[in-house]
């Protein structure tokens, strides 16, 4: 199911957020993407315009200061021998889309999405902080939209897939999750011409886990995922995200090598509860996230 106006959902009222310090630090990173950049963005684009929490979180991952590690890293060191090729859904104002830029060479690939209406926004803001260096491009892909999926495999994937796929803060809407599973099962099932296994890396702050769980709970049916690890300046190893004032999770997943066979049912609904994982047409489900909330709730977090 195709939602419309997504951005501009009944009775919207959000503020802008504000830049973290590890943000703040990029090249007019306050111009582009500062609390009154936001509030014009969102009086033009709705929910797009905002920089929403996660992404602060993933653009850490992306550019971290010198004295953090993480495990696994951003980019594996298998991967950056190959050309990377990237594409984000819903980026949004484009901050994690102009955070990872600035980390590509010349000769990798960045390919930042999101609803047509909402390309110009992304055309402005990458261009004004990464000198439009011709590592990223700007391209229309409404979730569960046919056509916009099959332009992108035409245009860049015909000899295979991105060898990563970025989803920072897109698990919220209900109404969203089954087409964004089917866009992820769509762009996953090309394979990296690289050899190398695909990677999904999610950036994602929990707002309503019973409106939310039924995604991730769908997701590990065809996806294997951990959460990201940090070490900072020599502390233990912690869950990234862990100390954060609000839940926040960073997941790198990959596809089951035994999904590929499995048929993706038609119906949202059917695809919410498992129809069709494992080769079966029974409704089920994959408790990964459920056993990293009690993990978490073990180490003294509180969801709610």
């Amino acid at each position: 199911m195709l939602v419309q106006n997504s951005n501009f959902p009944d009775n919207l009222n959000i503020r802008p957020s504000i830049l973290n310090d590890i943000v703040r630090q990029g090249t007019d990173s306050e111009r582009v993407f500062g609390i009154e950049a936001q509030e014009d963005a969102i009086r033009l684009y709705g929910i797009a315009g905002r920089v929403w929490e996660a992404a602060y979180a993933l653009s850490a991952y992306v550019s971290p200061p010198s004295d953090w590690k993480f495990e696994p890293p951003f980019v594996s060191d298998a991967a950056r021998n190959h050309p990377v090729t990237m594409i984000e859904l819903g980026s949004g104002s484009g901050l994690v889309a102009s955070s990872i830029i600035k980390t590509l060479e010349p000769r990798d690939l960045f390919i930042a999405t999101d609803l047509p209406e909402v390309c110009p926004l992304l055309h402005q803001n990458i261009c004004s902080v990464t000198d439009g260096n011709g590592v990223g491009v700007i391209r229309p892909l409404s979730w569960g939209n046919v056509e916009h999926v099959n332009e992108l495999k035409t245009e860049f994937f015909s000899r295979g897939g991105p060898t990563h796929i970025i989803c920072s803060d897109l698990v919220y809407f209900p109404e969203l999750l089954a087409p964004l599973l089917r866009t992820l099962l769509s762009l996953s099932s090309l394979r990296p011409c690289t050899g190398i296994v695909m990677e999904i890396i999610f950036s994602y702050k929990i707002r309503s886990l019973a409106k939310e769980s039924l995604f991730w709970s769908a997701l590990g049916l065809w996806f294997k995922f951990e959460p990201v690890l940090v070490m900072r300046g020599g502390e233990e190893w912690r869950r990234f995200g862990s100390d954060s004032e609000d839940p926040t999770f960073i997941f790198v997943a990959s596809r089951r090598s035994n999904s590929y066979t499995w048929i993706v049912p038609d119906d949202d609904n059917d695809l919410l509860h498992g129809v069709g994982a494992h080769g079966t047409a029974s409704r089920k489900g994959d408790e990964t996230f459920e056993c990293f909330l009690l993990m978490s709730v073990d180490e003294g977090e509180v969801f709610s």
